[in-house]
């Protein structure tokens, strides 16, 4: 008698190296595509590595530009609908999913586009620095990072299986994780607003412990007058235990989402990390992290 099928049934990917980043194919199957998507002038990105807050950050656009004039956006199309992950190549027909990242921006009706990517900043595509896009990028520290990201391998299918917490800590140190290594990836994003005006680079920490304040340097970045009211009644909105239980933000209407393994907004803190990481663990990683973080004015808070 045959096995009845589970999440956990279908084979997990394996990452391969690309270019000097480590990927899976669902990010690089559409790769000529992706590379050559068209940007707009008016198109706003929001680029993270992965697990650093790139929803909350979604969310928080939409509802600046959409929350007043399409309210019912909030409530029947889900937010990888509104703000698409472009480099996404993704098919499963047993659960009726086939995700074309630049087809569904393309599809985009809204004006500005909301576009979210999770790529290194080399690997974006040359258009939208040619139309002078404005980009949001969003960094997390990284044992929080880290942390999120484990349990987030767990329940998502598309994604490579994490195995144990001791192993996915060293390959984390290790830069191999789909999208690469998060020093890399913080650092190369960091460099690039140092010659590049349109980027506007937030902290998770910095988000957590004042979302309104965050909210209104994002508005004076895209030069958005919004009235003090409405960015109150947004930070309420995009309060963590809203989010979490608002299936159009919480990722509960994708298949491939595990949420008898993690929901995919497990708890949104600053600190988590201390519950999972051992005292020798904390120890390899500061030393690790003193030789990989060259720059002194890149810093991040680990506790809030």
């Amino acid at each position: 008698m045959s096995k009845p099928k589970d999440m956990g049934s279908a084979p997990r990917p394996q990452l391969f190296d690309f270019d000097g980043v480590a990927m899976i194919n669902a990010f690089t199957d559409n790769w000529e595509n992706v590379q050559n998507f068209q940007a707009r002038p008016d198109d706003i990105v929001v680029a993270t590595y992965p697990k650093a807050g790139t929803t909350w950050v979604s969310y928080i656009l939409d509802l600046l530009y959409f929350g007043q004039t399409a309210p019912e956006r909030q409530t029947s199309i889900p937010i990888y609908a509104r703000v698409p992950f472009l480099e996404i190549a993704y098919s499963n027909p047993d659960e009726g999913i086939n995700f074309v990242g630049v087809d569904i921006v393309k599809n985009l009706t809204t004006s500005p586009r909301l576009i979210k990517t999770h790529l290194p900043v080399q690997f974006l595509p040359k258009s939208f620095w040619e139309h002078n896009c404005k980009i949001v990028y969003v960094a997390r520290n990284a044992k929080d990072n880290m942390v999120s990201y484990y349990h987030f391998d767990r329940m998502n299918t598309v994604q490579p299986a994490p195995g144990e917490w001791e192993d996915f800590f060293q390959r984390f140190l290790n830069g191999k994780m789909v999208f690469g290594s998060w020093y890399d990836h913080v650092n190369g994003w960091w460099q690039k607003k140092k010659t590049y005006s349109n980027l506007h680079y937030m902290f998770f920490e910095d988000l957590a412990e004042n979302t309104e304040l965050e909210i209104k340097k994002l508005c004076s970045f895209l030069g958005l007058s919004v009235s003090p009211e409405i960015r109150q009644h947004i930070t309420g909105q995009v309060q963590f235990d809203n989010m979490k239980k608002n299936d159009m933000a919480n990722y509960s209407t994708l298949a491939v989402m595990d949420f008898k393994t993690s929901p995919f907004m497990r708890k949104g803190k600053v600190g988590d990390w201390k519950n999972h990481f051992t005292e020798a663990q904390n120890e390899t990683f500061d030393e690790d992290y003193k030789q990989k973080m060259k720059d002194p004015t890149l810093n991040f808070r680990t506790l809030l």
